[in-house]
């Protein structure tokens, strides 16, 4: 077994360009850490290029002995403990990674789900990758997202989705009102959330809705609420007005799910 000593080794070099969105498009690959999430990869038979291995972590080894067959089937790169920390973004790495080819997934939204959710401008890495794994908690299988909204593909989204990322259909969105718009001719409705809104999500039915939840800062954009069919408000019953994104999206897709099963 060959172990990488050298940051000047090729395949080295060209991981480390990988943190970078621009190398990621341009290979159409991505990188998930820890071993847990590396697992899932094996297991949701994602198209692994290569997994990469800290020699000197206890845990990362004994995991390849361990899965050594299924690990076998891939191209294995084993690295020090001092290159591998030039590879990672974690403070307390596990010393396993995988790097991805992106999945060849349908850019058409499926229209016979009750609900969709869609992202307008959504910036936080975390908020990102708790809505990609909300949404496949609930079994929704696939979200649209604005062109401005942060890459699925950044090292903290992958994190924070824990292994949803291989199981969604992400529909990235060059023009979100004009994706909207085509989807309202399928009768579907554009739900907002809205500060001034006076209909509460409780009053609102979750057939054939599009749920759109907008920037942190800013919320959902003008150009959106336009073309809106529903604006609603999550009650609050203490001071803060508003909600984390994702929080947000979490309280809607379950009061669907409450609802499905009520039903």
């Amino acid at each position: 077994m060959q172990v990488i000593t050298s940051k000047d080794n090729e395949t080295i070099k060209k991981i480390r360009k990988l943190k970078d969105k621009k190398y990621r498009d341009l290979e159409n690959v991505y990188v998930v850490e820890g071993i847990r999430l590396v697992e899932e990869a094996i297991n949701e038979k994602v198209n692994i290029k290569q997994i990469i291995v800290c020699d000197e972590c206890k845990e990362a080894m004994q995991l390849a002995i361990d899965r050594k067959y299924e690990i076998a089937k891939y191209e294995c790169i084993y690295v020090t403990k001092k290159i591998f920390s030039l590879l990672t973004d974690v403070i307390s790495p596990q010393g396993m990674m995988a790097v991805i080819e992106k999945c060849k997934k349908s850019t058409e939204v499926d229209i016979s789900k009750d609900i969709i959710i869609a992202l307008d401008g959504i910036q936080d890495p975390g908020n990102l990758g708790t809505i990609l794994r909300t949404i496949d908690s609930a079994n929704l299988g696939q979200i649209i997202i604005s062109k401005d909204t942060v890459d699925c593909y950044n090292p903290k989204v992958i994190r924070s989705t824990m292994g949803a990322i291989f199981r969604l259909n992400i529909i990235e969105s060059s023009d979100l009102k004009e994706t909207l718009l085509k989807l309202k001719k399928n009768k579907y409705k554009i739900m907002v959330t809205s500060l001034k809104a006076t209909k509460t999500i409780y009053e609102e039915d979750f057939n054939k809705k599009i749920i759109v939840i907008g920037n942190e800062a800013n919320g959902v954009s003008k150009q959106i609420i336009d073309i809106s069919d529903t604006k609603v408000i999550i009650p609050m019953l203490g001071k803060t007005e508003s909600l984390n994104a994702s929080v947000a999206c979490g309280v809607m897709i379950y009061e669907y799910v409450r609802r499905k099963f009520a039903k």
